[in-house]
């Protein structure tokens, strides 16, 4: 799956927690998250200098958290694990490493939340 498929896929299913995801799908999309961010942060300190707060920026991050949760929670359950372990997330530190460990395991084929995604594709 590319970059533009993935980012694709995510916005179109953005409200859907069920299912699987790609490690691929959900890698891009990061990349694609992290590259808004900038983007963001970059017109914010053209458009509003002096500011602390930046207005893009906050606007970016509201419009990507409901897609950044639900693929996040696809790809928890590509790798067997419930989608409600994204709370993990909220223990400092500890909590971001081992999702990201478990974000990056392969899947195991088919499992309780569907087919692979990989026959799928």
């Amino acid at each position: 799956m590319g970059f533009s498929e993935a980012v694709r896929r995510c916005f179109a299913r953005y409200t859907t927690f069920g299912g699987r995801a790609r490690r691929s799908e959900y890698w891009f999309f990061v990349l694609f998250g992290v590259l808004a961010g900038i983007v963001a942060s970059v017109l914010d300190s053209i458009l509003f200098p002096g500011v602390e707060e930046g207005v893009l920026s906050l606007i970016t991050s509201l419009a990507l958290l409901l897609p950044t949760l639900a693929v996040g929670a696809r790809r928890l359950h590509d790798t067997g694990r419930s989608g409600w372990w994204l709370l993990l997330g909220l223990v400092p530190v500890l909590g971001t490493i081992i999702l990201i460990i478990w974000f990056c395991q392969r899947s195991e084929g088919d499992n309780a939340h569907g087919p692979s995604p990989l026959v799928a594709a």
